[in-house]
């Protein structure tokens, strides 16, 4: 296949141009059309652009085309994807074994684009690696991805981090970073992930406080000493993840335009994360929020006016903690509700809900719930008929379950809801099935996203 390829794109031996593009005789008018290399006749920048692209493999491959696209692929920034083998699983077909980082290395002059690095274990290649990051090749990396496979962490080769100036995305993953850590300026670095992490506070504080360009941080099985402290004038997405064992704390001490804070439930059935919103005055959505598990703190100066997606988790037994955080939130536009199996910590008792005292947000500005793993026992439905008979702005609810409905089974449900009775008269309701989650992490930097808890 790879000659049949090659052959088709090879240009004709009749007439070359400055690039080596072949060229048409004159004459030849009634030759098919589809035999023009039309990709070759693309400049050289657009085609190391391509190859870049590429998995390192592939992009290494387009040599094999034509005499034209031999040189192409040591002049585009290299992509290299590279994982160590492991016992009893297929190696990728598109990575490359560590064997061959050094070769390559060696024959590209650089500058490279992207460089990941999976499965490593704690103490191997070590002077390979440093001999790796010091090359030509990698002085002017855009990408880094970095992950160690060890039991325990090991201690992080500070040449990964060698360039500074370029690093435009970082992951970092199995490794410590040592308390004697120097200080580092990244100029451009825009995305940051540290995933099975032990880092010091004061450490984790002096990396943030060296990059200038930071937008987004995500932030899983983070092991630290004491409270993780966020400072940062940039800063618009944070993913926090916190430590499968023991407690976690989340500080947010100066972020002016953070909009978007995001707690995977999933990782903290069994820990305790505490989030401290010193000043995010911009911070808009967050999601979700487990009450019997998170512990939400807000100083007087932090402002909750502008937020407007919330999801919390709840068993069905917390309606009444869930209504005294809805006070929080005044402009809240749409919320989201995780229903989650019951829990012992769901029987503390809370002040009930006074009418006399109304919520703001459903008074004015609640536009939007949606039930998620809904199945529809008793506290449940009490759950969601709170909001169908209290919530005088809504347009829409949405009941996502484990079952299909049909015209009888809505029926049933709206007569259980008394959908009659509803406080909007404008409001839709939707039940529909649920199929498969929503991925937080992929929108931890993905901040083109309005809604990053929307239906997958």
């Amino acid at each position: 296949m790879e000659k049949e390829v090659a052959a088709a794109a090879a240009p004709r031996p009749d007439k070359q141009d400055s690039h080596g593009n072949a060229r048409k005789r004159a004459g030849s008018s009634d030759r098919d059309e589809t035999d023009i290399d039309l990709i070759s006749q693309l400049p050289d920048a657009m085609l190391c652009t391509i190859i870049s692209l590429l998995p390192t493999k592939d992009g290494g491959r387009t040599q094999a085309l034509s005499r034209r696209w031999r040189p192409l692929w040591r002049s585009a920034p290299l992509n290299l994807e590279v994982r160590a083998q492991l016992p009893g699983i297929p190696f990728p077909t598109l990575s490359v074994p560590i064997s061959a980082v050094s070769k390559i290395i060696s024959q590209h002059p650089g500058p490279a684009r992207r460089f990941s690095f999976h499965g490593l274990y704690a103490g191997d290649l070590d002077a390979e690696v440093e001999n790796w990051f010091h090359s030509r090749a990698l002085t002017k990396l855009q990408q880094l991805h970095f992950c160690c496979r060890a039991l325990t962490r090991e201690r992080l080769p500070l040449s990964a981090l060698c360039s500074t100036a370029t690093l435009l995305i970082a992951s970092i993953s199995g490794f410590y970073f040592p308390d004697d850590m120097p200080s580092m300026s990244f100029s451009v670095l825009k995305q940051l992930s540290l995933i099975s992490v032990s880092i010091s506070g004061y450490v984790f504080h002096g990396l943030l406080s060296g990059c200038h360009a930071l937008e987004s941080i995500c932030m899983s099985n983070v092991s630290a000493t004491d409270c993780l402290r966020v400072s940062s004038p940039s800063l618009r997405s944070i993913g926090f993840h916190g430590s499968y064992t023991g407690k976690a704390e989340l500080v947010t001490e100066d972020a002016p335009h953070l909009v978007r804070l995001l707690i995977p439930y999933y990782y903290l059935r069994d820990g305790c994360v505490a989030i401290r919103l010193i000043r995010a005055p911009k911070l808009e959505i967050l999601v979700p929020f487990l009450p019997v598990v998170h512990k939400l703190i807000f100083s007087q100066e932090n402002s909750m006016r502008n937020m407007k997606v919330l999801a919390l988790s709840s068993s069905g037994y917390g309606l009444h903690t869930v209504i005294n955080i809805l006070r929080w939130f005044p402009c809240l536009e749409k919320l989201y509700v995780i229903f989650r199996k019951y829990d012992e910590m769901d029987k503390k008792d809370d002040p009930q809900y006074d009418p006399l005292h109304p919520i703001e947000c459903l008074q004015t500005h609640l536009k939007k719930v949606v039930f998620k793993s809904f199945v529809g026992y008793e506290k449940q439905l009490d759950f969601a008929r709170f909001f169908v008979l209290n919530s005088t702005v809504l347009n829409k609810i949405e009941f996502e379950g484990y079952c299909d409905y049909n015209s009888e089974s809505v029926a049933y449900q709206h007569r259980l809801l008394q959908v009659g009775n509803r406080a909007s008269r404008d409001a839709q309701f939707e039940f529909r099935r649920a199929y498969g989650g929503t991925n937080l992490d992929m929108h931890i930097h993905d901040l083109s996203v309005a809604d990053p808890f929307r239906q997958l």
